[in-house]
């Protein structure tokens, strides 16, 4: 189903829509932008953990996702707010929030690339007990890493739902000495499938689970109708984080009218580089950091397009005000993460295979030469498999290593569908067909096209129970998931 095209709400004094300056579209984001000056601020000192953690309720609110007459659509939002939530840190404190579930359904919220004590992973059923309706849940840990990390519902059997009422968030933690700019601004991309009512279509079809997922009708970008226009200083540098929190669309993001640099991979800074062909992939659980600096002649429009359909338009900036001239060196590195190790020893590595199967499947022709629709026939709860097995709580682990073990897996995708994965706990290099090397950045979150196999290796340092998931909801309800331990 194509997504709409929604129009931002007009300005009711001009009928046009609306335009805000960078600070008022951050302050509407939720974000903390560094104004005025460009400067690094001092690193802080980790702050005491205070004696009751603030609260986040999970509960039912209401959102706009159409412009008005178009009524507002129910759906499930943290501390009443539609807007999905940007948690902000400094590396080395620590995150503590008592999720209260005033939902009817169970949840967990998993936080999804953080490298985390496997207790708080937040996989309801294998590493916490779901919360229930009106119980509540304390997450407490420290991020060992800096970086851009989703916070996903995740319970077995039921994160298609809640994460499809619109339940999602951004957990950002910052660098002790963070690159200077003049935004940092957070962008969670979701999508909506909505009845022409602007109620939610119904939940559990198990023709979208067996094929491409609850692919929405409707996008939005923090919780608002796309695109989002809003305005600039020329020559401003941006630092712009990008995630993907819909249920199962994944898509490609294009840059146009600006040259973009990507700074981090899945939270992990890399080697600064441009996108080829300015555009980059954007799975369900992927995340960049991308540095921007805008043009410096006033009346320039940059855009960040979804290839959905023939392209939709999630924002747009045009330069307008005065130039900064403040002088700044090229966009470089943001740093490295020193938790992580230099290379990945492969010679000593455990090597398993992973093979996904299920699914439906795609008839190769109609005989009214119509494009085929996928057929499913089979038990609607083990949709999928991993190595034979489907996903369900009481599941054991595929292998055990011990901690400190090199892991290279062999990921073959044997279904008619690309599948975006997720690796719980750690991060993974994507391997080169020969063992001769591996991309040059770090991944949590990564596309397998369908029929084809990769190969990830991984420095296994966490225990515990982990994860390896489909991050398309419907999949990991159905039972597109695994897991190992490390002991």
């Amino acid at each position: 189903m194509p997504p709409s095209r929604p129009v931002p709400p007009a300005d009711s004094s001009a009928g046009a829509p609306s335009r805000r300056t960078l600070l008022a579209a951050a302050t509407a984001f939720g974000l903390v932008p560094q104004v005025g000056r460009a400067q690094t601020p001092a690193p802080a000192a980790p702050a005491a953990a205070p004696a009751e953690p603030p609260a986040l309720p999970a509960a039912p609110g209401k959102a706009r996702l159409r412009p008005e007459p178009a009524p507002e659509t129910p759906v499930w939002c943290f501390d009443g707010k539609a807007l999905p939530p940007t948690i902000r840190v400094k590396l080395g404190q620590p995150v503590r929030l008592k999720v209260e579930n005033r939902t009817d359904k169970p949840l967990s919220l998993h936080w999804h690339g953080v490298r985390i004590v496997n207790a708080m992973d937040g996989v309801g059923g294998v590493t916490q007990a779901p919360i229930a309706p009106g119980g509540e849940f304390l997450y407490a840990f420290t991020p060992p890493d800096a970086g851009s990390y989703l916070i996903r519902p995740l319970v077995v059997g039921g994160a298609g739902e809640p994460s499809g009422r619109g339940l999602a968030g951004m957990l950002v933690v910052e660098e002790a000495s963070p690159p200077p700019v003049d935004a940092d601004v957070s962008v969670i991309l979701q999508d909506w499938r909505l009845e022409e009512d602007g109620t939610l279509m119904p939940f559990g079809q198990v023709p979208l689970a067996a094929a491409h997922g609850r692919l929405g009708n409707l996008v939005t970008v923090n919780g608002k109708p796309v695109p989002d226009t809003f305005e600039a200083r020329p020559g401003s540098r941006i630092r712009l984080r990008l995630g993907n929190a819909c249920n199962a669309r994944a898509t490609r993001i294009k840059f146009e009218g600006v040259k973009v640099y990507v700074a981090a991979v899945d939270g992990q800074p890399t080697d600064t580089f441009e996108p080829l062909r300015a555009t980059l992939p954007f799975p369900p659980g992927t995340r960049y950091d991308l540095m921007v600096d805008l043009p410096d002649n006033a009346g320039a429009t940059c855009e960040i397009q979804a290839l959905i359909g023939k392209g939709l338009t999630l924002a747009s900036v045009t330069t307008k005000g005065a130039r900064i001239t403040e002088k700044r060196p090229p966009i470089g590195p943001i740093g490295e993460n020193k938790r992580l190790p230099a290379e990945i020893k492969l010679q000593n590595a455990m090597r398993r295979d992973i093979v996904i199967t299920g699914g439906a499947f795609v008839p190769k022709e109609k005989k009214d030469g119509a494009s085929p629709d996928p057929v499913y026939t089979g038990d609607p709860h083990k949709i999928w498999s991993v190595n034979g097995a489907s996903g369900t709580t009481g599941l054991q682990p595929i292998f055990s290593v011990k901690r400190g073990q090199v892991v290279v897996l062999a990921l073959r995708n044997e279904t008619a569908f690309p599948q975006a994965l997720h690796l719980h706990g750690h991060c993974f290099r994507l391997l080169h067909p020969l063992d001769d090397g591996w991309e040059p950045y770090w991944l949590d979150t990564f596309q397998l096209l369908e029929g084809r196999t990769a190969r990830i290796g991984f420095l296994a340092d966490n225990p515990g129970r982990w994860l390896i998931s489909a991050t398309v909801l419907e999949r990991f309800d159905t039972g597109l998931w695994t897991m190992f331990e490390v002991t």
